[in-house]
């Protein structure tokens, strides 16, 4: 008896499902527009998102007394930040135990890949000069194991004269306080006020 109760009831009700659908087609799509309607403005404001980072970081600016005081990790974090502010959307802290010379990676607008080393010091250009030594590690594994086109030991203080030699010899790019400070606290990207780095080439990310 159940059964057959059952089996009457379930009658109307498809012959109603099937009456509302044939009578309001746009029933069933209602889903399928929430849907692709969500993802729109999901994309939306992604983009969104993004433009104000961008507008966010063309303004920013740093003093090298502001430097100074930082940790040193975040010291590597504000290079990242300057390098995305001239145009290097993939830059990228990377600097950790065994990250073999390579604080900060990033690819810029031309396409150059960029492989930066950073020597932080509390007390600035008054602090130990940053030697030949330190350079060894960025010399050997710029190239050959991160497949930098442009190589940069930065630091908020001083490079030794031995550093200064050797770097001009396996055409490493030095950024002392002076040059950073400018670097920081104006609009030029990197890349400008270095001078010397190699030529575009097709742009493509950092593995």
């Amino acid at each position: 008896m159940m059964g057959l109760v059952g089996a009457v009831a379930s009658g109307p009700i498809t012959s109603a499902a099937s009456w509302g659908g044939a009578e309001h087609p746009w029933v069933f799509t209602l889903p399928v527009a929430a849907t692709a309607g969500a993802g729109v403005v999901a994309v939306y404001l992604q983009k969104r998102e993004a433009r104000r980072d961008a507008v966010q970081a063309q303004g920013l600016r740093y003093l090298a007394e502001h430097l100074d005081g930082l940790h040193y990790t975040q010291f590597e974090y504000a290079v990242r930040d300057l390098l995305y502010r001239d145009g290097c959307r993939d830059a990228r802290q990377v600097g950790r135990g065994g990250d073999q010379g390579a604080d900060v990676k990033a690819t810029d607008p031309q396409g150059r890949r960029w492989v930066i080393q950073c020597k932080h010091r509390k007390d600035g250009v008054r602090g130990s000069a940053v030697g030949a030594p330190d350079l060894y590690v960025l010399n050997g594994t710029g190239r050959q194991v991160h497949g930098g086109d442009v190589l940069v030991m930065l630091t908020n203080g001083r490079f030794s004269k031995p550093a200064l030699e050797f770097a001009e010899s396996q055409s490493l790019h030095l950024v002392d306080r002076q040059l950073l400070a400018q670097w920081a606290s104006s609009s030029r990207p990197l890349w400008e006020l270095l001078g010397s780095v190699p030529p575009p080439r097709k742009s493509t990310l950092l593995s």
